[in-house]
């Protein structure tokens, strides 16, 4: 089996919600909640990449893997680069980029998008859900749009990504859920190529991908996370949090 590893970007200085990394959901950081769905998902090693000693305090002091990076990173997939590249000596075949930032993941969902990047059929995969009828004209949320439907269990080509609705509301536009797999291969392609365009315009990282020609399919999930961003999101996740739990 290849071997698979997670890493987990995390940093304080998010501009809507300083320090959400470590604001408290039922009693338990919001890192710490990501971190669990991860080794939940049983795919791999998980590290927490950080430039930020009180995120890498709390995380080590729970008995989880952290590894302070560089300040300079300037996306989040540059800091799992250094982790896979300096302490895990470029060994593993995929790589998954969890963001920090949604604790309601599924451990589920990241164990489906690790199983299908073994299986060889892409150089990038990501998830996403249905689109809802409030979320259209929400830029907050990045809508995926896909060649083929998608349904549970499954994956297609992505066609583009975009916070605005670029096309009619149709069954090929998704809710995109900010979680990747890499081939090592196209880890070290994307981390090397400049910058692009719309990946500035859209403020979408993943665009710098799509605009390389990179080959990505996204697969569907049933189950939503919410990505916390503002004092409201937080407020939003706390209630779902501690209905389910």
């Amino acid at each position: 089996m290849n071997k698979t590893v997670i890493v987990i970007p995390s940093r304080l200085d998010a501009q809507r919600l300083p320090n959400k990394p470590l604001k408290l959901i039922n009693n338990k950081e919001m890192i710490l909640h990501v971190y669990d769905a991860a080794k939940k998902s049983e795919s791999g090693e998980v590290y927490v990449a950080t430039p930020d000693q009180k995120i890498f305090d709390k995380v080590k002091s729970y008995g989880g893997n952290a590894v302070l990076t560089d300040q300079s990173h300037q996306t989040g997939t540059d800091r799992v680069f250094e982790i896979f590249k300096k302490t895990l000596k470029e060994d593993p075949e995929i790589i998954i980029n969890l963001q920090g930032d949604m604790p309601n993941i599924k451990p589920n969902s990241i164990k489906q998008l690790a199983d299908y990047m073994r299986q060889g059929k892409c150089e990038i995969a990501t998830l996403a859900s249905t689109l809802l009828d409030d979320e259209v004209y929400n830029e907050n949320v990045v809508k995926v749009y896909t060649k083929e439907k998608i349904k549970n269990l499954s994956f297609a080509a992505v066609s583009d990504f975009d916070r605005k609705i670029t096309t009619s509301h149709n069954d090929l536009a998704y809710h995109h859920i900010g979680i990747y797999g890499y081939t090592k291969e196209a880890l070290r392609k994307y981390v090397n190529l400049k910058r692009s365009k719309l990946e500035l315009e859209r403020s979408l990282e993943q665009m710098r991908a799509f605009e390389n020609n990179m080959k990505i399919h996204v697969g569907f999930v049933i189950s939503k996370p919410l990505s916390v961003d503002t004092e409201k999101d937080l407020d939003e996740i706390k209630k779902m949090m501690q209905t389910n739990e």
